[in-house]
């Protein structure tokens, strides 16, 4: 059986010193139908460069070059660009496992799931030595620190399934970042709502995966971590948000929450849980 095509979304600001590490993550995946999007979103260094020379000697990548517009609005475009059966998306900070695309295709299409979650890796680098140890011992290497997170055990799930235990955990990145999951990118097309949202400063990928879910009927939860999610600084979580913005978000997506849960007739059922996300934390 011929293996259906997964478009990788890749948006890439300023990213020169992870990019290349980042692209040999995916063209190094086992899974090799691939559509690697690379979208440079008006990067001022040499970023756009390295994906050049990349989409020079791998045919399968497709190199967009743009005016910068921010994450949302990149993805979305990825979206316009994308052919495949399914969508993935990579952060040009992060890495894939090498195996990663593989396990979401065969879980996706064995299960017929739209949606297939899983867990990942984050990666804290150590904190830098003081001058004094590192003279000390300047050949000591110090190991990066490796957590896993993810709160579904293996197995597929209908959509009232995925929705109580979506509730237990509302703010948390597993749930509501885009990079640890595969959706079914005929869905994506077939309905115009399905979008990030590019009037949001963060959190726009939980308004795609609200909107997806509407749609979504089954899902299967991956317990294989098959993302390495790096907690750097500097990157964008560590972005100091406004606070009038991070109430005014959490107010918007609170809406869309509701309103999830009230077509699936669940509101009132998990009306506590939904109110929990105005003040929950994430993991990360």
């Amino acid at each position: 059986m011929p293996q259906p095509l997964v478009s990788i979304i890749v948006p890439i600001y300023n990213a020169q010193d992870h990019i290349a590490r980042c692209v040999e993550s995916i063209r190094r995946q086992t899974y090799e139908n691939l559509e690697i999007l690379l979208l440079n979103d008006g990067s001022q260094d040499v970023s756009l460069q390295v994906c050049q020379m990349y989409a020079g000697v791998d045919k399968r990548i497709v190199l967009i070059d743009k005016a910068n517009s921010g994450v949302a609005a990149t993805r979305n475009l990825g979206l316009r660009y994308a052919t495949g059966e399914y969508l993935q998306f990579v952060d040009a900070d992060d890495t894939l496992q090498p195996n990663a695309t593989e396990l979401l295709v065969d879980r996706a299409l064995g299960s017929d799931a739209d949606l297939v979650i899983a867990h990942y890796n984050r990666i804290r680098p150590p904190r830098p030595r003081s001058e004094e140890a590192a003279a000390r011992h300047p050949q000591a290497l110090r190991p990066d620190r490796v957590q896993t997170f993810g709160f579904l055990l293996e197995g597929a799930m209908n959509k009232e399934e995925f929705a109580a235990r979506l509730m237990q955990e509302p703010a948390s990145f597993y749930y509501g970042v885009m990079w640890n999951k595969l959706y079914r990118a005929a869905l994506v097309r077939a309905h115009e709502d399905v979008v990030c949202a590019e009037d949001l400063d963060w959190s726009e990928d939980l308004y795609f995966n609200l909107s997806y879910i509407r749609y979504a009927e089954r899902f299967y939860a991956l317990s294989t971590p098959i993302y390495n999610y790096y907690n750097t600084p500097g990157s964008a979580v560590h972005t100091v948000l406004n606070p009038v913005n991070v109430v005014t978000t959490r107010a918007t997506l609170f809406n869309y929450y509701k309103e999830l849960y009230e077509q699936m007739g669940l509101y009132e059922e998990y009306k506590p849980q939904i109110y929990k996300y105005l003040v929950a934390i994430a993991e990360s």
